[in-house]
């Protein structure tokens, strides 16, 4: 029985956003989920790490395997604000991450865009998840940037 839904999570990933949002990082928060608990929670690490794979998809992963104790998250799901990028999705496909759900699409680097399918066969997509509130996080950091 899932206690909390998929816009809780969301809620969650929305609040490591702003995290990144407020360390000048492109606001993209991740919570992983195991059995209805968060079991790892990142955003974006790019610019403080200066490292280009510190996406907040890539540090979630790492941390949830660490807590779980084995590299396979078959049983949990990912909640990201904004649509896995190719090197995400082909780290969560490794993973076995059983269920993938996003907010904002991204229409320029997401994995969707490509032709054939990237992550795990098995694996379940929601897309669109609190997209407004997820969208205007990421075009209000980019207008900032922008000015």
């Amino acid at each position: 029985m899932e206690l909390y839904s998929d816009i809780y999570f969301m809620n969650e990933a929305l609040k490591e956003a702003r995290k990144a949002y407020d360390a000048d990082e492109v606001p993209v928060g991740v919570v992983i989920v195991a059995e209805n608990k968060i079991i790892a929670r990142a955003h974006n690490l790019t610019e403080l790490l200066n490292d280009v794979t510190a996406h907040a998809e890539m540090q979630a992963i790492t941390s949830a395997a660490n807590f779980i104790g084995g590299k396979y998250l078959n049983e949990c799901v990912l909640y990201v604000t904004l649509e896995p990028c190719l090197m995400c999705a082909g780290a969560l496909y490794w993973s076995h991450i059983t269920k993938v759900v996003y907010g904002a699409s991204d229409d320029k680097k997401g994995f969707s865009k490509l032709n054939q399918p990237v992550l795990h066969p098995k694996t379940v997509i929601v897309k669109d998840v609190l997209e407004e509130e997820c969208s205007k996080l990421l075009k209000e950091f980019f207008a900032l940037k922008r000015k």
